[in-house]
């Protein structure tokens, strides 16, 4: 009985119907003979699309940047990257990775129509969930969170491993643009310098160029920012530094699940800072009783994802009570074991 084609979709999730729309097939036609390889290669291929959510550091690292460590150390850089939906800006952004995870040149498939031949191939990745790496969950040997972040400081140059190799404490705030803003943002960093952090304001030029945040967060000692893709970034931080998550109103499933446990294996210090409703634009827009306001839980449960998102995760920003903020901070010096500053 003649094998049937089978249709492959190469990257993680495929059972997000929605996220799928982004992503290519790739058709696998048994045949026999085979056609005539222009290309013969002596190493295997990894096929995998560089569509999808790309383009956003957290789904890029969840979907793309992780599953592909996981599928392809265990080549030891002796393997070729076969790429659809090409994205140029995704396969530069990255470059410093492909090139210390292959030791050869990446392969769009839409720019080089031609037979290649391989002596086997992998079609799609290994995903083990949002920032995870299961050890128990790859042959042969599997891999953690360490040996992920240890290939990371390789790939960039990273000197410092421990957060107690760091001279004076470095605090990186992460500012953001459009929803869950800081409104008082000189004011958060005001009170961080009088408690004697040398401060880094990371805004969005900045956190495009991620060889320039590899190199700012693998000194950094506290890293500050609200729920959000940019705080994926803690994956540069050095063991047993502190990732402080802002957790807005409603946010709280999203913020644990995301970035609260996946630091844990980093392995980060992590704390939190819940907002109150004073310190959140919804309260002045809906009114302190109002349940958006006083039970998000239920209003999400009732309204749906689509409105959760649209006023929770994007209509959303905060006015950070210093003064309380301050306590958190004062925390995570003693995480990082030095003396609490005075006053």
């Amino acid at each position: 009985m003649p094998q049937a084609n089978r249709l492959v979709l190469p990257y993680p999730k495929m059972e997000d119907k929605r996220l799928m729309r982004y992503v290519s097939s790739v058709q696998i036609l048994p045949g026999n003979p085979p056609p005539p390889c222009r290309y013969t290669h002596d190493v295997p291929a990894v096929v995998f699309s560089s569509g999808g959510y790309s383009g956003n550091v957290f789904h890029d690292f969840s979907e793309l940047i992780i599953p592909l460590f996981l599928t392809s150390r265990l080549f030891q850089s002796r393997l070729r990257f076969i790429v659809t939906d090409f994205r140029v800006k995704f396969i530069g952004k990255y470059k410093n990775f492909f090139s210390h995870l292959s030791s050869y040149e990446i392969i769009n498939p839409a720019a080089n129509v031609s037979v290649h031949c391989f002596p086997g191939v992998v079609v799609g990745l290994h995903y083990h969930g949002a920032l995870a790496l299961n050890t128990t969950n790859v042959v042969p040997e599997g891999y953690s969170m360490l040996d992920f972040k240890q290939f990371l400081r390789e790939s960039y140059n990273l000197k410092i491993q421990d957060v107690s190799q760091a001279e004076k404490p470095v605090l990186v705030l992460i500012s953001r643009q459009g929803s869950r803003m800081f409104l008082n943002e000189d004011e958060m960093v005001t009170m961080m310098k009088a408690l004697g952090f040398r401060v880094v304001v990371a805004r969005p030029d900045m956190m495009a160029n991620l060889d320039k945040v590899a190199e700012e967060l693998n000194s950094c000692s506290v890293l500050v920012g609200a729920h959000g893709a940019g705080l994926t970034n803690g994956l540069f931080l050095p063991q047993g530094a502190v990732m402080v998550q802002v957790v807005g109103l409603g946010l709280e499933p999203f913020s644990a699940f995301f970035f609260g446990e996946p630091s844990k294996e980093m392995p980060l210090n992590y704390l939190e800072y819940k907002i109150e409703p004073e310190e959140s634009s919804l309260t002045s827009l809906y009114g302190r009783d109002h349940p958006v306001v006083v039970d998000p839980e239920s209003v999400a449960a009732a309204k749906g994802y689509g409105f959760e998102k649209a006023v929770y995760l994007d209509g959303q920003n905060f006015t950070i009570n210093v003064v309380r903020f301050r306590e958190t901070l004062i925390k995570a010096f003693g995480l990082l074991g030095r003396p609490a500053p005075l006053g």
